[in-house]
């Protein structure tokens, strides 16, 4: 295809998704109108590159891309955008790539694809300037045929305008308010960054090739690594690991009790983040000194000690799980709780391909792919999964108000979690003897269906899952008698309960010395808190 023919149907592609996308976003609620946007750059991306439909990783990219642009029309998240617009970014570079190569390559590319979109709508510029001077298009010849004709006309018809007032008063009654809100400069704004972001997929700018990967050979020494030093150190390593995994063997996991004033809160809450690190601080020194074609590699003595001590690491992993579960227990569960219980199995994984590559003598490329694999699944498994529904249903199921060995129910933080929390609170709400409670349940649910129901009756901020919770909602009310009503304004304060029910409450679940704050209480905006 001429460059020119290429550069207009990339252009008017381009311009038409910058419409869209002002039509779809601008001033209106966001909800499934990202799937449908994210499915027409994919349509634009493989009508106007014929090379996309002859690259394997296009294809495969170009699919996966469609599947989280369904995601994104079911349940629009942060997360689902993210990992769109990777498989948008791998289908559009696919075909200017030999091979797959690694995942750290890969990342290398998305991130210089960011970097060029302000880039390469520039540079392309340039290019189409240059094609246009050694071959004028026959459409720029009738510029200067129309300029003269057109600039006359206008004069002489605000001349007119002026003498003869029915032109005018017919002028006068043309509606000027659509094109003054089509040049907005926030509508300009958002075309040109929408533009920019489309152009990249439609014309991904070309960097110089990355340096090809290191395969085979020897591994360069590193100054103090040998084998002497790190036996030595693996030894000590052991050693120390060794000492901490027995003190979580001896009193985190078989519930000794603890010597002087150290209470089991102190212990269980306290350092799950370090031991991850120290994990993590353990699969790096492995990669370090342990290199494909190294002198350390090829010891056994030294595979064999970084067997045990990996061992040791996964076991100091299934101890941060474990305190991290305790600390759900004596407060409650999150979704940045659970985003942690995820990382810390992803630590695991690589702990293990870790050793696998080590036994089995793989290389750089194999790990990195292989933990790249392992993130990319984990992180599509939680676009799709409601982790605030997870959470919700926990504290709800767990609650003490609702007969479980938990804490009081937070309704603030139920609040926060918006539709994810709808389904749990009316389930608590049909069954739940509190009248206190239940009305501060009555309330949270009228709430957040007052906030969804614009929003499902706006085409633009529908969603499929949203739609389900509301239909689902409004089966459970009618099956457990409970009546909608308009929810009055209020805030939840963070009045704590009485004091002799959150000490019970903290000594039965041991839970550490300084109470969170519940935040379930929820007061009119207008009453002033207690004290």
């Amino acid at each position: 295809m001429p460059l020119r023919y290429s550069y207009t149907a990339k252009f008017v592609a381009a311009a038409a998704l910058a419409i869209v996308a002002n039509w779809l976003f601008l001033f209106q609620y966001i909800g499934a109108t990202l799937g449908y946007f994210a499915l027409a750059l994919l349509a634009a991306l493989v009508a106007s590159r014929r090379a996309t439909w002859r690259d394997p990783k296009s294809i495969v990219a170009a699919v996966i891309a469609g599947g989280f642009a369904g995601m994104l029309i079911d349940a629009p998240s942060f997360l689902a955008v993210v990992l769109c617009w990777v498989a948008l970014s791998v289908a559009a570079l696919g075909p200017r790539i030999a091979g797959f190569d690694d995942a750290w390559r890969w990342l290398v590319r998305l991130i210089l694809h960011i970097f060029s979109v302000p880039v390469g709508p520039v540079v392309d510029v340039g290019r189409w300037t240059k094609a246009r001077r050694r071959n004028r298009s026959p459409s720029l010849r009738l510029v200067p045929l129309v300029a003269l004709p057109v600039m006359g006309s206008a004069v002489f018809l605000t001349l007119f305008a002026n003498a003869n007032p029915i032109i005018a008063d017919a002028i006068s009654r043309l509606d000027t308010g659509l094109v003054v809100e089509a040049t907005s400069p926030l509508r300009i704004a958002l075309f040109l960054v929408v533009f920019a972001l489309c152009w990249a997929m439609l014309r991904p700018f070309i960097f110089t090739p990355l340096p090809p990967a290191r395969s085979g050979g020897i591994a360069p020494a590193l100054p103090g690594v040998s084998i002497a030093s790190v036996t030595l150190s693996l030894i000590a390593f052991n050693a120390l690991f060794a000492l901490q995994n027995a003190l979580d063997i001896a009193f985190l996991w078989s519930g000794a009790p603890l010597p002087g004033t150290t209470t089991m809160a102190d212990y269980a809450h306290q350092g799950a983040y370090p031991l991850i690190a120290t994990a993590l601080l353990a699969g790096l020194f492995v990669l370090v000194t342990l290199r494909p074609g190294s002198a350390t590699a090829s010891s056994r003595t030294i595979r064999l000690l970084v067997t045990i001590w990996v061992a040791q690491n996964l076991l100091l992993v299934a101890s941060s799980m474990l305190r991290t579960f305790d600390y759900i227990d004596a407060y409650s569960l999150t979704r940045f709780r659970i985003a942690a219980l995820i990382w810390m199995g992803l630590v695991a994984v690589g702990l293990i391909l870790i050793c696998v590559r080590m036994w089995r003598g793989r290389g750089d490329a194999w790990l990195i792919n292989a933990n790249a694999l392992a993130a990319l699944l984990v992180l599509s498994a939680c676009s799709v999964v409601d982790l605030g529904r997870m959470a919700a249903a926990w504290n709800v199921r767990h609650a003490r108000e609702a007969g479980g060995r938990g804490v009081y129910l937070d309704l603030c933080y139920l609040n926060e979690l918006g539709p994810s929390a709808l389904l749990p609170i009316v389930e608590l709400e049909g069954r739940t003897r509190d009248a206190a409670l239940r009305e501060r349940l009555a309330w949270s649910r009228n709430r957040m269906m007052d906030e969804m129901e614009p929003m499902l009756t706006d085409w633009h901020g529908w969603s499929w899952r949203n739609e389900r919770r509301f239909l689902a909602a409004e089966r459970m009310m009618a099956e457990k008698g409970l009546k909608r009503r308009h929810a009055e304004p209020r805030q939840c304060s963070g009045l704590p309960y009485p004091v002799e029910d959150r000490s019970e409450a903290v000594e039965e679940v041991e839970a550490p010395k300084v109470a969170p704050p519940p935040g379930n209480i929820i007061t009119p905006l207008t009453a002033e808190p207690k004290r």
